[in-house]
């Protein structure tokens, strides 16, 4: 019985290996099927979002694109409420989830990540002519707005020094105009919104360097699609050696947000 055995477990193991290579096709039927289906909220500025033509336009959706062209594959949207995100990944609705998605402990219990492919967070602008503060740590004492109800508020708690006061506004870009306006002398918002006002009023506000809290981006996928995730990994890792991320980046936020030198 003992060499019968000594002959069985090493075939048993082979056995369990190629069950497991068996079951991560992830990456070959996306492969064979020439598509690429992804799951993202379609009115997230400017990550993703439409236009009076309809068509979708942003951050997430020029760099998905690129991906899929380098890989020969066909993009196609699922517009998805994103409460129920995660759950109609695993139903199968599409392959991943690629839409400005924060990378958190929760979220890893449940989805596989690709790397950070850009870093947001919480930050501080001020406006341009503003020199007395130049970093977060400057706020101490300072008048700030932030919006209701917003992570905004977990970054105030993170502040070295509190503001001398807070003031609460229903959107940010009306905080921003009351900055402007002198009645602040701050306002804490999220980075990529912040970018995102900024751009339509370019030499008016600035944004204090270093993140207040960072929520980094990541592609999600389904636990078991490993070699999925892989393969878009390898892929987005050539698109910033490349620098075609760096382009893309500079596009929609005049910057590269893609190094994780700039971090």
């Amino acid at each position: 019985m003992k060499p019968l055995l000594k002959m069985l477990v090493p075939l048993f193991v082979l056995a369990l290996v190629g069950t497991a290579s068996a079951a991560d096709d992830s990456w070959q039927k996306i492969k064979s099927s020439g598509e690429l289906r992804i799951g993202l909220d379609d009115d997230f500025p400017p990550m993703a979002f439409r236009k009076a033509d309809g068509k979708l336009y942003g951050f997430d959706i020029d760099f998905a694109e690129a991906v899929g062209k380098k890989l020969g594959l066909k993009i196609t949207w699922v517009p998805t409420a994103w409460k129920g995100v995660i759950p109609s990944l695993y139903a199968n609705k599409f392959d991943c989830i690629w839409n400005g998605m924060t990378i958190t402990k929760e979220r890893e219990e449940k989805v596989n990540f690709s790397k950070p492919y850009m870093m947001d967070g919480q930050v501080a602008a001020v406006v341009m002519s503003n020199t007395s503060i130049k970093t977060p740590a400057d706020l101490g004492g300072k008048v700030v707005g932030i919006q209701q109800g917003s992570t905004a508020m977990k970054a105030i708690e993170a502040l070295p020094n509190k503001p001398g006061q807070l003031k609460q506004y229903e959107t940010n870009p009306k905080a921003m105009l009351d900055m402007e306006s002198g009645r602040l002398d701050c306002v804490v918002l999220d980075n990529l919104v912040a970018r995102d006002i900024i751009s339509k009023k370019p030499g008016v506000y600035k944004i204090l360097p270093q993140f207040i809290t960072k929520a980094p981006f990541g592609v999600a996928f389904r636990k078991a699609d490993n070699s999925l995730r892989n393969k878009i990994q390898e892929t987005i890792d050539e698109l910033v050696a490349s620098g075609e991320a760096a382009k893309i980046s500079r596009k929609w936020f005049a910057e590269d947000l893609t190094n994780p030198a700039n971090w």
